[in-house]
């Protein structure tokens, strides 16, 4: 019968462990996670469904297989002194189940193979769109609550899955950060997204474009990631405690759309759609795909709507004085960064 440890592994903690497992370390922020970490001299594995090139070239062991399944991620775990958690199903659109797969199930595999091979340390990547109830949110804190409903299944099994990891800080040391909207070169998901619909001529600007949102550029989010760990093992009563991460610099968000553009060489956003009319159209696509079991993602969703019109920027106060976590690279020299990688410089 399977036993689980009831207080937290005693062990003497380095704030650079010498072993760390990545999980989601072909994606993104993962690669990022990884290559930090490699810097500073850790041997580093990463848990991915598939096998990339660019951590060979850094020389991480890359385990191949499913976070859903309890003996890949207890195997991959095995020996490490943390666990950076990035793998996650993002979207807004897709089946329940699958998001529930990778966010919740994969999560509570995460915390049950710390546990199990005495990692006494865990990172976990969550989102601000957790604690986003539709409304314009400005300056708000780590105390703001969980809504009632959403509108994603994203968000939701992503705060599913934060719970369950603020839950288990009583056995692990574990630290949740919330980074907002990740981009940067190499970037997989935002950047992209924004210049195909940019020259597809699809973009449009929803609402007035005043609404202020933080974002963050990805060496940005990837320290603090380290940051997170190092300040675990010098303060464990730290441990369960969330923090949004940012630029610390709300943009207005067509303003940032428009300036991705142009990194990109493409025109700015020209035409726009009120709130309201989004709203709608998002409603009725989301109806009419599911009718015709569509799987394709629908162009307007109702929470996509809700993002792009409204205002979403944080107080990262906690994370500057509990983590001392201050951006490296600013929002001005990141979109250089960007333009020059999109132009092959």
């Amino acid at each position: 019968m399977e036993t689980q440890t009831t207080q937290k592994r005693e062990v003497s903690l380095s704030p650079v462990p010498s072993r760390a497992l990545v999980t989601g370390g072909g994606g993104f922020l993962g690669e990022a996670v990884a290559r930090r970490l490699v810097e500073q001299g850790c041997r580093v594995a990463s848990l991915s469904r598939g096998h990339y090139p660019a951590l060979d070239r850094l020389g991480v062991q890359q385990v191949r297989g499913d976070i859903a399944d309890f003996d890949t991620v207890a195997k991959a775990a095995k020996g490490a002194e943390i666990v950076f958690h990035t793998a996650a199903k993002a979207g807004v659109w897709g089946k329940y189940e699958d998001f529930f797969r990778a966010n919740v199930t994969g999560t509570r595999n995460v915390i049950k193979a710390c546990l199990q091979n005495d990692v006494p340390r865990l990172i976990h990547t969550s989102s601000p769109s957790v604690v986003f109830d539709g409304t314009d949110m400005e300056g708000a804190n780590e105390s703001v609550p969980y809504p009632e409903r959403y509108l994603a299944h994203y968000p939701q099994t992503k705060a599913v899955a934060e719970k369950e990891v603020k839950k288990s800080s009583d056995k692990i040391g574990a630290i949740c950060l919330r980074p907002h909207l990740i981009w940067g070169p190499g970037d997989n998901h935002l950047v992209p997204r924004i210049l195909a619909k940019g020259k597809s001529g699809r973009l449009m600007r929803v609402g007035d474009g005043e609404n202020l949102v933080d974002v963050v550029y990805i060496d940005n989010a990837a320290g603090a990631h380290l940051l997170a760990a190092q300040k675990l093992s010098e303060k464990p009563a730290l441990s369960g405690n969330v923090y949004f991460i940012s630029q610390d610099e709300p943009v207005k968000l067509w303003d940032m759309v428009d300036a991705i553009l142009k990194a990109g060489g493409l025109p700015p956003v020209k035409r726009s759609v009120s709130p309201q009319t989004a709203y709608r159209i998002g409603a009725f696509l989301e109806t009419s795909y599911k009718l015709l079991g569509i799987s394709k993602e629908p162009p307007m969703t109702r929470f996509v709507a809700e993002e792009l019109a409204k205002s979403h920027w944080f107080d990262i106060s906690a994370a500057k004085k509990d983590l001392g976590y201050v951006p490296e690279v600013s929002t001005a020299r990141g979109l250089e960064l960007l333009e020059e990688s999109l132009h092959g410089a």
